[in-house]
This record gives C-alpha cells, sequence and structure tokens, in this order.
C-alpha cells in the first residue's frame, strides 16, 4: 500500500497528474472492485491530481469511488474533496460536500475558506470565517487576501489589525503579500514603513524576495521612491530577480523618473536578465511621461523585433499616448490604425482625442470621435471633449449639436472624485 500511494502521490503532485488517475484506473479494471488497494491516502491523491488538472467531472468519478469504497465520512477524503470542487470552480459541490462533514478539522475550514475567496465569494466566506472555532494565521490570511482581491482594502486592514493586535497572531510572509496591496491602495506609508521593519526583524525581507520585491512597489505607490530605492540597493546583486528590476522600474516610471527608469533598463540587460511584457510595458510608461520619444520608440521596437514579445493594447496605448504627448499625431493615428481588431479598444481612441485636444486638431478629433462611437456610444467624457475641441475652434453650432445628441442619448458625464487621505494607525 506505501508504494502504490507513493506512486500516487509522486504523480499526483508532479508534472503530470493525469499518469495518478490512469495508474488507478490500470488497477482497477485488472482487479476486482474489492482488492483494489485503497485508503485515506489513495483518494486523497487522486483528488489532487484532478484539482491539479482542472477537471472535475474526473473528481466526480473520483467522488463516487469514495463513496463506494466508504469513505465518504473521512475527514481527510472529505476535505480533499471540498478542495477540489472549489479549485475546479464547483461552488455549489464544495458548499455540499462542507455543509454534510459529520467532523471537520482546521485544515477543512481554511480549505473552504481560501477558497471561496479565491472564487470572489467573500460574502459566503466571511459568515464561514466568523464562524470557525479556532482561527489560524492561515485563516486570517485567507480572508484578508479574500477582501484585498475585491478592493475592500479598509476592511482588510480593519482584519490585519484584529489579527496582530487582538488577537495576537503574528503574520507570515504570506500574510504580508495579501495586506500589501490593500496598504498601497489606501496611500499607507507609514503602515507600509512598520511592516518593512517588522518583516526585517523576522527575516522574511532576507529570505523571501517576493516580500522584498513587494515592498518596493509598495514604497512606490506610497509616494516614496526613495524607500524604494534604499529597499533595491539593499538586495544583493545575487537576489535580485527579473520582478526585483521591473518592480524599480516601474516605480521610477510611476514618479516621472524617466531617465532614471530608462538607466535601470539598460542596468538590467547588462545583468543578463530577459525583459518581459511588463518590464517593457513600465519602461514604455516612462519614455512617455518623460518625453523621451527616441528611446520609447527604440524600446517598442526592441520588444517586438529585439525579444520577440508581440505587443498588447497596454503597450499600443503606451505608444499612442506617449506620441500624442509631443504632439506626433499623425504617427500616434497610424499606431492605432495598426492595432489588431481583436485587441483594438475605446481606451486607445480616447487616448488620441486627448492629444487632438491637447494640440487643437479638429480634424483628426473628427475621425477620432467616429471611431469611438462605432465602439462605444454611451460615455459622456468623450461627448464633452469632442464638444470642447470644436469650441476651441469657434464651431460652436458643432458643438451645441454634440451636446444635443449626448442630451438624446441619455448619456451622462460620470463626476469625478477624489482620494482622501485618512491616517491610518500603525500596527
Amino acid at each position: 500500500m506505501m508504494i502504490w500511494n507513493t506512486l500516487l502521490r509522486e504523480y499526483s503532485l508532479g508534472l503530470f497528474p493525469e499518469e495518478a488517475l490512469n495508474l488507478y484506473k490500470l488497477v482497477f479494471h485488472e482487479c476486482s472492485p474489492s482488492s483494489v488497494p485503497s485508503d485515506s491516502f489513495t483518494f486523497s491523491f487522486l483528488l489532487k491530481a484532478c484539482a491539479n488538472l482542472n477537471q472535475p467531472i474526473k473528481g466526480t468519478q473520483v467522488h463516487a469511488h469514495i463513496i463506494k469504497f466508504g469513505f465518504e465520512f473521512h475527514v481527510y477524503v472529505q476535505t480533499a474533496l471540498v478542495n477540489m470542487y472549489l479549485i475546479c470552480g464547483c461552488l455549489g459541490d464544495g458548499v455540499k460536500v462542507f455543509e454534510v462533514m459529520p467532523e471537520r478539522n482546521l485544515v477543512t475550514w481554511n480549505v473552504m475558506i481560501t477558497g471561496l475567496t479565491k472564487l470572489g465569494e467573500l460574502n459566503i466566506a466571511r459568515p464561514y470565517f466568523d464562524e470557525m472555532p479556532h482561527r489560524t494565521v492561515i485563516s486570517w490570511t485567507g480572508i484578508i487576501d479574500g477582501h484585498t482581491r475585491l478592493n475592500q482594502h479598509a476592511e482588510a486592514l480593519t482584519l490585519f489589525r484584529r489579527m496582530t493586535m487582538s488577537e495576537g497572531i503574528k503574520p507570515t510572509e504570506i500574510t504580508i503579500l495579501a495586506i500589501l496591496p490593500a496598504v498601497w491602495n489606501l496611500g499607507s506609508l507609514d503602515l507600509s514603513h512598520s511592516l518593512y521593519a517588522y518583516s526585517e526583524k523576522t527575516g522574511f525581507i532576507s529570505s523571501d524576495i517576493r516580500v522584498t520585491n513587494s515592498f518596493i512597489d509598495t514604497f512606490a505607490k506610497c509616494g516614496c521612491i526613495d524607500s524604494s530605492f534604499r529597499v533595491f540597493e539593499e538586495i544583493s546583486r545575487e537576489r535580485k530577480n527579473l520582478i526585483t528590476w521591473t518592480s524599480i522600474i516601474s516605480g521610477l516610471a510611476m514618479h516621472g523618473m524617466a531617465k532614471e527608469a530608462v538607466k535601470y533598463f539598460e542596468e538590467m540587460e547588462k545583468e543578463g536578465f530577459k525583459p518581459n511584457r511588463i518590464t517593457f510595458l513600465s519602461v514604455l510608461s516612462a519614455c512617455s511621461h518623460g518625453g523621451l520619444i527616441e528611446e520609447g520608440v527604440g524600446f517598442f521596437e526592441k520588444m517586438v523585433y529585439g525579444y520577440q514579445i508581440m505587443p498588447d493594447i497596454k503597450h499600443y496605448g503606451c505608444m499612442i499616448d506617449m506620441l500624442g504627448r509631443v504632439g506626433m499625431l499623425e504617427e500616434a493615428e497610424k499606431m492605432a490604425m495598426e492595432v489588431p481588431v481583436e485587441m483594438a479598444n475605446v481606451v486607445i481612441w480616447r487616448t488620441l482625442l486627448g492629444a487632438c485636444s491637447f494640440h487643437g486638431n479638429v480634424e483628426m478629433s473628427e475621425r477620432v470621435m467616429k471611431k469611438i462611437l462605432e465602439i462605444e456610444r454611451g460615455y459622456g467624457g468623450d461627448y464633452v471633449l469632442f464638444s470642447n475641441i470644436l469650441s476651441g475652434v469657434g464651431r460652436f453650432g458643432d458643438a451645441e449639436r454634440v451636446r444635443r445628441l449626448m442630451d438624446e442619448r441619455k448619456v451622462l458625464k460620470i463626476p469625478g472624485l477624489s482620494l482622501v487621505d485618512q491616517e491610518i494607525s500603525r500596527i
């Protein structure tokens, strides 16, 4: 039995989980049902294979065998069933198995909560979390991650404070990774520094490059590029990876430090790292906001022809924005027309319309507005901007007609919003 389960385990957790199912099927057909070697581990490994393959139908077939061989109320097997169904997106089946379990252990509860949050079902996960008889750092991390994923950042921080201050549970590196998006979305620099100090003290910074990279990104998004620099420079050359370099380049782009972003990109290449599409997007954004047209065009060509990376809509958007900012409207329009049909969206044309407004190109704005209306007619900002372009050159009658068209189509302009930074207490 041990050798049999070891084989299933290696297959289910390895590169070829399908082989675990094939092996079980082979033995099942060659032996009589009563002589098929099986225990709780056997079915747990088979369910893991189904989860890794994202094959809920095969998982259901294994579920039938679990019932047939009398393991339907075994806590480890039932926990593996819940996990398989949730990973495969079968919410109803996962909840049903969980609800009928006569016994649940801590792993069962954690599997249920993390599985639901990854499916975005926070409204179901939160009552289960509140009902838990005992919560560990895994439980807290799962529910915090769920709130962060659904952009409920203030609640994520509230839960984090409850965990650390009220419950006295120390966060792990995974907890830190889960809470940092909430921190930078709320712009809490003080909390960023507190978490960094804690991560240094616990050794997360020196042991987990993912945490270090996340702090480079977080500090930049909280407005402190100096702290990003400090974290980056303290990482040894051997530990830096592509994400480390991309994070600092992205941070520099965010802060308008275009020349520095280009410099770090070039240093990264000298270190032997091959940039990916995110790295190129970061440096293109830097060139766009910094007016480095020649460098930006060079990076775009390097991405396409040097690294054989096909641009996506964000890369095209950066290039159109970059060319539009400096008045190269014909080149920007040409690039917009070259965007593949299956990829094109209204954002690139809105970007170009904004450039037409800034540079007063009415003729092109009419062509661009026509493209926008072919894609979407319900966004008020397009009509207002186009009307303002027409008014700017004295075509008041045409501008009024655009406004009337906006009213006839009952299009509303969404009012702008401001973010007020509120002080968030330290941990």
